[in-house]
C-alpha cells in the first residue's frame, strides 16, 4: 500500500473524530454564548417592580418557578443551571426582597443571595397612644398588635427598656418617626428601636431642665404628652404648656379633655358632663395634678416645650375650631372666648 493511500484512510478514520469535536465546540460555544445572553438580559415587563418573599429552608428550585410564575425570568431550567454555574444556587438568603423586571437574571440572583433585604417603612405620628402605635404596626405587616399591647404593659419587659424615672409602661416612651424594619422583626425589637430613639432624644440636658422646674423625667415626658394632644401647631406648643405650669404652681386642677379621654375605656368619641366627673386616675378635672403617666407619645418639640414654657399669665385656653387657640388670663375672658368660639354667641 502506497504512502498516499494509507494517509487516505487515516484520513477518513480521523474525518468523523474530527467533525463531531467541531458540532461540539460549535454547539458548545454557541449554547454558551445563548446562555450568557439569557443570564443578562432583562426579561420581564420592566414596569413591574414586586416584593417577592424567601422563606427559611426554601430551596432553589421552587425560587426558580416562582421567580417565572412572576415574569421575571423565562425559564426555569436556564435559571437553576446558571445559578449552579455560579454556585449561587445554595447561597440565596431568607426575607423579602424588592425585585424589578428590568433587572436580568444575573441581577435578580446577585439581590437575592446579597442578604440586602426590603425593608419596610414604619411611620409614627406625633401624639399617638400604644394602642394606635400596636395597630400601625400590625397594619404594616409586622407584628402583633395584642403582643405590642402586652409587652408595653408588662413589668419585665419595661424595665429592661431602662426608662428614666418612674415610667408605669412604654406609653410615652416609643418615639414618634419613620423607622425601617425588615420583616421578621420581633415585636421586642422594633418597641426597643423606638425606645432607644426616645432616649436618644430625651437627652440628659431636657430631662436637668425640667427637674429645676420640680418635675421628674416621666411627668416631662406626660405633660410634654398633654402638650401633644392639646394642640397641632407647633407655635402654640410653649405657650400651652405655660399654662398647665401656670394652673400647677397655682394647685389648679389641669382640666385638659385628652386626659380625661385617656382614662376612658371604648371612649366613643363624644365626652360628656358624667365623662369629666368619674374618677379615674387620668381625669385632671377630677385629681390634682399630673396623672400617672403618659397619654400618647410626644415628639421632640413637645418635650421642648414642656421643660421651656413661655412666661405668660394665662390660666385657659379655649379652640377656635382653627387650628388653634385663644389664651385668657381671667376665668371671665375664658367664658367670653367659650361663647364667642365653642358656642357661636
Amino acid at each position: 500500500m502506497t504512502e498516499t493511500h494509507a494517509n487516505l484512510r487515516r484520513l477518513k478514520l480521523i474525518w468523523p473524530l474530527l467533525l463531531l469535536v467541531f458540532i461540539l465546540v460549535v454547539g458548545t460555544g454557541g449554547t454558551a454564548i445563548h446562555l450568557s445572553r439569557f443570564y443578562r438580559t432583562p426579561q420581564g415587563d420592566p414596569a413591574t417592580t414586586l416584593i417577592y418573599t424567601i422563606k427559611r429552608g426554601q430551596s432553589f428550585n421552587t425560587t426558580a418557578r416562582q421567580l417565572v410564575k412572576a415574569g421575571l425570568c423565562s425559564s426555569e431550567t436556564k435559571l437553576r443551571f446558571m445559578a449552579t454555574v455560579y454556585g449561587l444556587d445554595k447561597k440565596i438568603k431568607a426575607g423579602e426582597y424588592r425585585l424589578s423586571g428590568a433587572m436580568t437574571p444575573e441581577e435578580i440572583l446577585t439581590v437575592l443571595t446579597s442578604g440586602k433585604v426590603h425593608l419596610r417603612r414604619l411611620t409614627i405620628p406625633e401624639g399617638y397612644t400604644v394602642r394606635q402605635i400596636a395597630d400601625v404596626v400590625e397594619q404594616s405587616g409586622l407584628g402583633e398588635a395584642a403582643l405590642i399591647m402586652d409587652l408595653c404593659f408588662s413589668e419585665p419587659f419595661t424595665r429592661r427598656m431602662e426608662l428614666p424615672g418612674e415610667a408605669p409602661s412604654l406609653e410615652g416612651y416609643l418615639f414618634p418617626e419613620t423607622y425601617l424594619f425588615e420583616k421578621g422583626t420581633s415585636e421586642e425589637a422594633i418597641l426597643a428601636a423606638m425606645v432607644g430613639r426616645f432616649k436618644a432624644v430625651f437627652t440628659e440636658e431636657l430631662q436637668q431642665e425640667g427637674k429645676a422646674l420640680g418635675l421628674s423625667p416621666n411627668q416631662v415626658v406626660t405633660l410634654a404628652s398633654i402638650i401633644e394632644k392639646e394642640t397641632g401647631a407647633p407655635s402654640e406648643r410653649p405657650i400651652i404648656s405655660s399654662v398647665f405650669h401656670n394652673r400647677l404652681k397655682k394647685r389648679m386642677r389641669l382640666e385638659t379633655d385628652p386626659t380625661v379621654i385617656y382614662g376612658i375605656k371604648d371612649f366613643n368619641g363624644n365626652i360628656t358632663r358624667k365623662d369629666l366627673r368619674r374618677r379615674t386616675p387620668y381625669n385632671t378635672y377630677v385629681i390634682k395634678g399630673l396623672p400617672p403617666g403618659p397619654i400618647a407619645s410626644p415628639g421632640l418639640a413637645a418635650l421642648t416645650a414642656a421643660v421651656r414654657p413661655e412666661d405668660t399669665g394665662y390660666l385657659y385656653f379655649v379652640s377656635k375650631k382653627d387650628g388653634s387657640h385663644h389664651f385668657s388670663r381671667t376665668f371671665k375672658e375664658h367664658s367670653r372666648a367659650v361663647r364667642k368660639y365653642q358656642l357661636n354667641r
